[in-house]
């Protein structure tokens, strides 16, 4: 009897929760509940998750103080987490919880991504029991293993297969929204990755129109541009503002494309060979490339291997299909991933390499994996199977055995870990060969599909665990992350002096998140662009990471930096001018700052750009201890409260010089400074009218008011904001709204009642009512989806109606089947 869909849908699920149960639940019982792994998994995942939750429970949904300097909290997270529907799965637990739930999540992920990997293989075959196969091939892929590294790149596996389901519901059943729907979800999930995920559709539907036999008309591919728009709409109350975050950020200007020949050819010779033997090793570990260790391109998430069968489905699948849409588009897969200028049109033509579009190809290397082995009878899997045996032993034996002379001395193989390559090595011939021998002995389909499941679920869980572990044993510092940065905020004990920052020098990336303080040590890719320029003008270095050394210390005191944390026995004799030891907490001494200054103080002084150009990069800071550092524009617009300073006199950069000028902006500093929701209150008392400056990152969503009238706001000192306030005791208030964001919203609206209105003419014109006719009711039964049978009486009155306007000749029931232009088991 077979089993109905949503039988062996359920199957899928449940099966793969327990193969990922088997992988993560035993490294979380090691960790006493908590998963851990190595690199940005623990430095930014972990923190990310618990700092988004807090700031979402608190209601601080549009600005974060505790990332970086201070950050727009939805153009910040919304590429990593903000739209997760896991991540909201966390919100009913209290944020200490929060790291328990981090394997939880990840085994959940897992079986998700082999469901919607099911509901759209399942499409392509009769037996729907092979899809649970294709199911897990996808959900424990080489690719989706290697990123749980990046745990926010499931989201991504997971809802990408939706938009294919969507777009063929569309044109084979006329089943409208679902990809308006799948548009939007997808934007949603992650902005970045849904550019890749727009040129793999369009190049999908153009290749499905160009092979023929997909049934596309001019109203179905009209349907599809329009729900492309307006599922893109209703994602614009992210999207939008989203994009306006990003807008200056040096990864997305002009000067980070690719540009001359860096368009054709590689900057590292080792990626074209790395990307293609890819296909037939495990995933290798982000941070350590072991087969090309000198490929120039770690942490890419380059990883295409399918457990057990390796390529060797896909190679059969192309020895036996001539015209046929799943080899061409893997062909051009393949094709494009060893163009440089292919390859980053899925990043925008960013000149960073990234292999993070693989998912896409390796859904349908499931799809034509999972055709194979279901049409055994007529497809040569041995023929795959010995040429995957060939491939793999020619990169082993050349990597392996390949001499070389290195500082004088010769030795053989190009790895860097020979135990993890012969490791390697032995996991991708051994899979060949149970594949081989499953193939052979396992004539009879029950048990050719048992044997297969079963093996296949013992090497995906197998292999995962291995490369876990592998993973710890590079960064095993588990015990320290448990004890000292997720415990270690409730063991913290600081006095309470309002808002300051503090500084957690050469210490585990984002600690400071960990124990919930603002700080200037921070790991996080998407920051205000102000920040993005201030630091390098500052002669201190941005790209992913904010980590100013030690001898910057007047910049310290300009960002209100009162306490300092050194790890015990590192930098005593490095610390900056003015600090004091305070105590030893955690592992580390805790200095603090003599010369820190509140958040808020007002000047009398300041400067353009012909004095900061001859400033050396640490006279920067102490420097803007004296004058704020002003456009030509604004220097004019408020010369009549600041006096500009035009040149630096010879003891500006002495310790007396410093003591005085911190004395001077202390003398007029904010009385207060209070932080909430949308901004934040400060309290002052000037002698005379000044500007008044805050080290909080410029944004064009800020406004400001002063004793409640409108103030304009000045970028200062690079990156900041300043203000100008009148004398006497004045209240100042700041406040935030993401740019775009009422933008976003009100396009929303108006894409969500377009769809609307556009899935109620379609229903209306489904409604009309039409005359049954044989001939037609034999085409709509034969072209129906073998998962859903037309049943005898029963008609499909989508296809009915459609069938109307393309009858085909009685003599012809499917010749592009005849032709060989599409599967035997994909014209549904």
């Amino acid at each position: 009897m077979v089993k109905p869909a949503k039988s062996y849908a359920r199957m899928t699920f449940l099966l793969t929760l327990g193969l990922a149960a088997a992988v993560f639940v035993p490294f979380m019982i090691y960790n006493k509940g908590y998963m851990l792994f190595f690199g940005d998994f623990n430095v930014q995942q972990i923190p990310f998750y618990k700092l988004a939750h807090e700031a979402v429970r608190s209601g601080s949904i549009f600005w974060n103080w505790k990332t970086d300097l201070g950050v727009n909290f939805i153009g910040s997270y919304s590429f990593y987490l903000l739209f997760s529907p896991f991540f909201w799965l966390t919100l009913p637990f209290p944020t200490s919880f929060v790291p328990y739930l981090m394997g939880p999540l990840l085994i959940l992920k897992t079986a998700c991504a082999s469901l919607t990997a099911f509901y759209f293989i399942r499409r392509f075959v009769r037996d729907e029991s092979y899809a649970v196969i294709g199911a897990i091939l996808y959900a424990f892929s080489g690719f989706t293993v290697y990123n749980i590294f990046f745990n926010h790149f499931h989201e991504v596996i997971i809802f990408f297969p939706l938009l294919l389901i969507a777009v063929e519901e569309l044109v084979q059943n006329d089943r409208r929204g679902l990809f308006a729907g799948a548009v939007a979800i997808n934007c949603l999930v992650n902005y970045w990755f849904f550019i890749g995920e727009v040129v793999f559709v369009a190049l999908y539907i153009v290749v499905r129109i160009a092979t023929g036999g997909w049934g596309i008309t001019f109203k179905k591919f009209f349907c599809a541009v329009f729900e492309s728009v307006v599922g893109l709409g209703i994602a614009m109350f992210l999207l939008l503002p989203s994009l306006m975050a990003l807008m200056g950020n040096p990864r997305t200007t002009p000067d980070n494309f690719l540009n001359g020949w860096s368009l054709w050819i590689y900057g590292w010779n080792q990626i074209q060979l790395a990307s293609f033997s890819s296909l037939f090793f495990p995933p290798e570990l982000p941070s350590q490339p072991n087969f090309f260790p000198d490929i120039g391109a770690k942490w890419s998430s380059m990883s295409a291997w399918l457990p057990l069968f390796s390529v060797s489905g896909v190679i059969a699948y192309f020895s036996a299909r001539k015209k046929d849409f799943l080899k061409r588009m893997l062909i051009i897969s393949l094709f494009m991933a060893l163009i440089p200028a292919f390859n980053s049109a899925f990043i925008l033509f960013n000149n960073s390499y990234y292999a993070r579009w693989y998912y896409m190809p390796i859904l349908l290397m499931c799809v034509a994996t999972t055709i194979a082995l279901e049409d055994r009878e007529s497809i040569d899997l041995i023929f795959g199977v010995r040429w995957t045996l060939y491939i793999t032993l020619f990169i082993a034996a050349a990597i392996g055995f390949t001499p070389s002379r290195v500082e004088g001395k010769w030795k053989f193989g190009l790895y860097e870990y020979p135990e993890r390559f012969w490791l390697y090595v032995v996991i991708s011939l051994s899979c060949i060969l149970l594949a081989a021998m499953i193939i052979h002995f396992c004539k009879d389909k029950k048990t050719f599909q048992q044997a297969t499941l079963v093996t296949l679920s013992v090497i995906s869980v197998a292999y995962s665990v291995i490369f876990i572990a592998m993973g710890k044993n590079a960064d095993d510092n588990d015990k320290w992350i448990i004890e000292t940065a997720l415990e270690g905020r409730y063991k913290l004990e600081l006095p309470d002096k309002g808002f300051v920052r503090s500084d957690l020098y050469d210490s585990m990336d984002n600690l400071g998140m960990f124990w919930g303080l603002p700080n200037i040590q921070a790991f996080h890719s998407i920051i205000p662009t102000s920040i993005m320029e201030f630091y390098p003008k500052m002669g201190v270095k941005r790209d992913v990471s904010s980590k100013p050394d030690l001898h910057y210390y007047g910049l310290r005191t300009l960002l209100s930096v009162r306490w300092l944390f050194v790890p015990v026995g590192k930098g005593e004799e490095m610390l900056p001018l003015g600090y004091k030891f305070y105590n030893s907490q955690l592992g580390y001494n805790v200095y603090e700052n003599t010369y820190c200054l509140p958040m808020g103080f007002a000047y009398e002084y300041s400067f353009g750009n012909d004095v900061f150009k001859v400033l050396g990069s640490d006279q920067k800071g102490l420097f803007m201890l004296k004058a704020m550092y002003l456009s030509d524009e604004a220097i004019e617009r408020n010369q009549d409260i600041l006096t500009t300073v035009r040149e630096v006199s010879a003891d500006s950069f002495e310790e007396k010089t410093y003591n005085r000028n911190v004395g001077n902006l202390s003398s007029h500093a904010a009385k207060s400074f209070n932080i909430d929701n949308r901004g934040f209150t400060a309290t002052i008392n000037l002698p005379k009218e000044m500007m008044v400056f805050f080290s909080v990152p410029y944004e064009k969503g800020w406004s400001a008011t002063v004793n409640g009238k409108t103030a304009v706001v000045e970028r200062a000192n690079l990156g900041f904001m300043a203000v100008r306030v009148p004398a006497g005791e004045s209240t100042i208030r700041f406040n935030f709204t993401p740019p775009g964001l009422l933008y976003g919203l009100c396009i929303t609206a108006g894409a969500l009642i377009l769809l609307i209105l556009y899935l109620l003419i379609g229903a209306r014109k489904k409604n009309v009512p039409v005359s049954a006719n044989p001939s037609i009711q034999n085409h709509i039964s034969s072209s129906l989806p073998t998962s859903t049978p037309a049943q005898p009486g029963q008609m499909d009155y989508e296809k009915y109606l459609n069938a109307l306007d393309e009858l085909p000749p009685p003599a012809a029931e499917n010749p592009d089947r005849e032709k060989g232009n599409i599967p035997p088991s994909a014209g549904k």
